[in-house]
């Protein structure tokens, strides 16, 4: 009997001490909550750019130069646009600069959200097919600077309003508006709108995010518009590709003018696993993304059945 009292005491004393252990080794916060609020952070030390994939594409991708100066910074990124120039070292595999070769900076000012630059004339020495490639790499890698809202893209001095080997006319100040690898689906002259989505590629097994403007008649709701492109889960490229479930619909799309927050209800489609109600984070990449080249808005809530899942900022 003392034996089995003294085996008790021992296998307490034990018991004890590894709780006292994984109190240690795992201790409690107060301050710690879980929530839903999904927030997107990056690197300080990457910057985003955009550069050509293998298929042609316009795609978004990163680069490592760190450097909190708006000016400085956005000299950076555009060298790092020109072939041949001194970054071309930390662009990542499978991506090409847009810029021609022996193309200069020749001055850049920056004031109010407007990034000016003046390039020299070679510039514009590319085909008729990546004259348009070129101001898109320009608009949408400068304007990927939280701080630079429109850009102003000058040649020897005079603002670039057309490009003389396809003669499309450009706005004097440029921004996302613009639009990136572009798709043409018109019926009429009238009503021309243009939605930008995001969709996924891959090189050497990596994802990355690809922009396709949209340029059509349709009217609705961009939202709605961009929710429909995902689903479909095809381009005419077949090389893009999204993750969302072809019946995800939007229920509604609320936009908070005092908060600036955009609420989209989905239906139950949008989950990934619906016992378990998961989002694939592709799929809210996508999203968000798309919905951020298109709207002015902080943040985008996330619902199903007006109950809130996710909140991006």
């Amino acid at each position: 009997m003392i034996k089995r009292m003294s085996l008790k005491k021992i296998t307490l004393c034990i018991i004890a001490m590894i709780a006292i252990f994984l109190f240690y080794l795992f201790p409690t916060n107060d301050k710690l909550k879980i929530t839903e609020e999904l927030e997107y952070t990056k690197d300080e030390k990457l910057s985003t750019i955009f550069l050509r994939d293998s298929n042609n594409y316009l795609a978004m991708t990163s680069i490592n130069i760190d450097d909190k100066n708006v000016t400085s910074k956005a000299r950076k990124l555009i060298t790092a646009l020109i072939q041949g120039e001194k970054y071309e070292d930390k662009l990542p595999n499978g991506f090409q600069s847009v810029i021609p070769a022996d193309t200069k900076i020749l001055n850049t000012y920056f004031k109010d959200g407007v990034f000016k630059i003046d390039f020299s004339e070679e510039l514009l020495d590319t085909t008729k097919e990546n004259e348009q490639k070129v101001i898109e790499a320009i608009v949408y890698t400068l304007t990927s600077i939280d701080e630079i809202k429109f850009v102003i893209i000058y040649v020897n001095g005079e603002i670039l309003t057309k490009l003389p080997k396809s003669n499309i006319i450009l706005p004097a100040t440029l921004d996302r508006s613009f639009g990136i690898n572009k798709e043409y689906d018109i019926d009429s002259e009238k009503d021309i709108t243009k939605t930008t989505v995001y969709y996924i590629n891959k090189y050497n097994n990596e994802e990355y995010y690809v922009p396709v403007t949209k340029v059509n008649n349709d009217t609705r709701e961009k939202a709605e518009i961009i929710i429909e492109e995902l689903s479909l889960n095809k381009t005419y490229n077949t090389s893009l590709m999204s993750y969302l479930n072809t019946n995800t619909k939007v229920m509604s799309v609320n936009m908070n003018n005092d908060t600036n927050n955009m609420i989209i209800d989905f239906n139950n489609y949008i989950y990934s696993d619906s016992d378990n109600n998961e989002v694939l984070d592709e799929v809210i990449n996508s999203i968000c993304l798309s919905i951020k080249d298109n709207y002015d808005t902080k943040s985008i809530v996330f619902t199903v059945n007006n109950k809130e899942i996710y909140k991006t900022t």
